[in-house]
C-alpha cells in the first residue's frame, strides 16, 4: 500500500528547518541571558523587594491605615484607632457610633480596596492581650464574632470555626491560644481552632501561668479553688481556698486552712506555711516572700537565701538577680555576690543569653554568662530575628552577635541595601562593597529599618531616606520626646509605642 508522497524510504533532514530552529533557540538564549543581566543589575543597584505590612495612622486627629510603602491604604477618617491584629495581612477593624456614656460602639471590617468584609456579622472585635509587663497584644489568626446577641470565632480570613453560640468570649491574661467561653453563666475554655477543650461548667477560669501547657486555675460554684490540665484532665482537686499563679518542678501553691503550702502532683505537702507568697519555683530552690522581702528556701523547706531582699528573681542555673538598699546584683543560691550592687537594673535577655547591667550615666555593661565583662555602651537595639546587639560605643554604633563577640553591620545586617558609616564626625551610607551611596552630611542616622529606610538628623532634625540613598522626608522633624526613630515613607514611629502607630 502507498504510503503517500509525504513519505519517504529514505530520511532526510530538512537544512531549512534545522537552521531556523537552531536561529530561534539562539535567539531565545540571549533574550534568557538579557534578562538574567538586567535583573542582575538591577539588583545590584539597591532594588530590593522589602516585606509588605500595614499600620494604624494618625493626622489631624483622625485615624486611618498606611502600608511600608508609604502609601495610605485608608484615609485618615475614623475617630477611633483602627486595629490590625495581623498587620501582614489587609484586615482592619474599624469603630465608630462609640457612645462614651452607655459604652456601646459599632465596628466594621475593611480590606486595603476599602470594602467592608465579614457582613454575615453584627460585629467584629479583635482579641486585645497583655503580656507580664503589660505590654499589648492582638490574637493574630482569630477574631472574636458577634450576630444576634451571641459569640463565636472567625478566623483572620473570615472561616467561622465556632458558631456564635456563647453569651460571652474573652482570652486568658498573658495566655496565647486559648479563649474563655461564657453559657448560661458558667465558663468553659476553647483553643485557637475553635475545639472546645473545656465543658461551660466553673465559676471561673484562669491560665495557672503564661502558658497554657501548665493547667488553668477553675473555681467551683461552691467557691473552691483546683487546677486542670489542657486534656482537662483534673491535676489538683478543686478543694483548695486559693492558688497561687505560680509553677515548676511538679509544684503547686495552694491555700488551707488559711494557710498557703507549696504541693506535689498528688495533694502531698511539700512545705507547710512560712511564707506570704512563692514568686517562682525551680529545682530545690523556691523564692518565697515575707512581707516585703525575698529569699529562696529548698524544697525541704530550709533557707539558702535570707529573706532580706527587695527584689530576686531567677536568671539562670543557680545565678538570681537581686535588689538591696535600691541597688541591683546578682547572687547565687549559696547567697554569695556574683555581681556587685551597683547598679540601676540588670536585665537577663533569655533568649540572647547575655547579662546587661544598667548603670547610673545611662551606659550598661554587658555579660556573658560566666559573668565575664565583654562591652560597655547604650544598647539600642537586642534583635532575636537576626541574633544581633546593637551598642553605642562612645560617639559610634557597634554590632555583637550574642556570644558579644564584635561584628561588622555588613555582616549582620547582609540583607541590607544601604549601611550606617561614619567619617569625620559624619553620617553618610554605603553599599554592601563598601562605595558610598549616601554622602556624610548627618548629624545622626539608623540603620535601614525591615522596611527599606533610614532615619538621618541634620542640624537638629529628622527625615528619612529610602533604600536607594533618595531623600523622601526631609529633615524637619525634632522627636524629641521619641524613644525610637523610626520611618515608613513620610510618617514616622509615634511617641506612645505602647499604641504603635505613625503620624506626620
Amino acid at each position: 500500500m502507498s504510503k503517500g508522497k509525504r513519505y519517504s524510504g529514505e530520511q532526510k533532514l530538512n537544512m531549512k528547518k534545522v537552521v531556523a530552529v537552531i536561529m530561534a533557540l539562539v535567539v531565545f538564549i540571549m533574550f534568557i541571558v538579557i534578562i538574567t543581566i538586567l535583573l542582575q543589575d538591577k539588583t545590584n543597584s539597591g532594588e530590593k523587594s522589602f516585606p509588605m505590612a500595614y499600620y494604624p495612622a494618625y493626622v489631624d486627629n483622625k485615624w486611618g491605615v498606611i502600608n511600608t510603602k508609604g502609601e495610605v491604604v485608608v484615609s485618615p477618617s475614623y475617630e477611633e484607632m483602627i486595629i490590625i491584629p495581623d498587620n501582614t495581612k489587609p484586615v482592619f477593624i474599624c469603630t465608630y457610633n462609640v457612645d462614651y456614656a452607655t459604652g456601646s460602639y459599632e465596628t466594621k471590617v475593611i480590606n486595603e480596596k476599602n470594602k467592608e468584609v465579614y457582613t454575615d456579622y453584627d460585629k467584629i472585635e479583635a482579641f486585645e492581650n497583655y503580656d507580664e509587663n503589660y505590654a499589648l497584644w492582638y490574637e493574630k489568626s482569630v477574631l472574636k464574632a458577634q450576630k444576634d446577641g451571641k459569640y463565636g470565632l472567625i478566623t483572620i480570613d473570615g472561616k467561622e470555626i465556632l458558631p456564635c453560640q456563647y453569651d460571652d468570649i474573652q482570652v486568658l491574661q498573658s495566655v496565647k491560644n486559648v479563649f474563655c467561653t461564657t453559657k448560661d453563666g458558667k465558663k468553659g475554655l476553647v483553643d485557637i481552632a475553635g475545639k472546645q477543650i473545656v465543658e461551660n461548667e466553673y465559676a471561673e477560669i484562669e491560665g495557672l501561668t503564661n502558658q497554657y501547657e501548665n493547667g488553668f486555675i477553675v473555681k467551683t460554684e461552691n467557691g473552691k479553688y483546683g487546677i486542670i490540665a489542657y486534656d482537662t484532665n483534673v491535676i489538683i482537686e478543686p478543694k483548695y481556698e486559693e492558688i497561687q499563679h505560680v509553677y515548676g518542678n511538679n509544684k503547686y501553691v495552694v491555700k488551707e486552712n488559711n494557710t498557703w503550702k507549696v504541693i506535689d502532683e498528688e495533694g502531698n505537702s511539700i512545705i507547710n506555711g512560712g511564707f506570704d507568697k512563692v514568686v517562682e519555683i525551680e529545682p530545690n530552690a523556691i523564692t518565697i516572700q515575707k512581707g516585703e522581702k525575698y529569699g529562696i528556701i529548698t524544697e525541704e523547706g530550709q533557707e539558702i537565701v535570707p529573706t532580706e531582699y527587695e527584689e530576686l528573681k531567677f536568671a539562670f542555673s543557680t545565678e538570681y538577680i537581686a535588689k538591696k538598699d535600691g541597688k541591683y546584683g546578682m547572687i547565687d543560691t549559696t547567697n554569695q555576690i556574683i555581681l556587685p550592687f551597683e547598679y540601676e537594673n540588670i536585665i537577663y535577655h533569655k533568649e540572647a543569653d547575655f547579662i546587661q547591667a544598667e548603670k547610673e550615666d545611662g551606659q550598661s555593661e554587658l555579660f556573658n554568662r560566666n559573668l565575664e565583662k565583654k562591652v560597655t555602651g547604650i544598647v539600642g537595639e537586642v534583635n532575636t530575628d537576626k541574633n544581633y546587639i546593637r551598642v553605642r560605643v562612645g560617639e559610634n554604633y557597634q554590632y555583637y552577635n550574642f556570644k558579644l563577640e564584635e561584628k561588622k553591620n555588613t555582616e549582620i545586617l547582609s540583607t541590607n541595601t544601604l549601611f550606617l558609616s561614619k567619617q569625620d564626625g559624619k553620617y553618610g551610607y554605603v553599599n554592601q562593597e563598601g562605595v558610598v551611596v549616601v554622602n556624610y552630611i548627618y548629624d545622626d542616622a539608623t540603620e535601614q529599618n525591615r522596611y527599606g529606610y533610614v532615619a538621618v538628623k541634620k542640624d537638629g532634625k529628622w527625615g528619612a531616606l529610602d533604600q536607594k540613598g533618595k531623600i523622601i522626608a526631609q529633615p524637619n522633624q525634632t522627636m524629641e520626646n521619641n524613644v525610637v526613630i523610626d520611618f515608613i515613607g513620610e510618617w514616622h514611629l509615634a511617641e506612645d509605642l505602647n499604641a504603635y502607630y505613625y503620624t506626620k
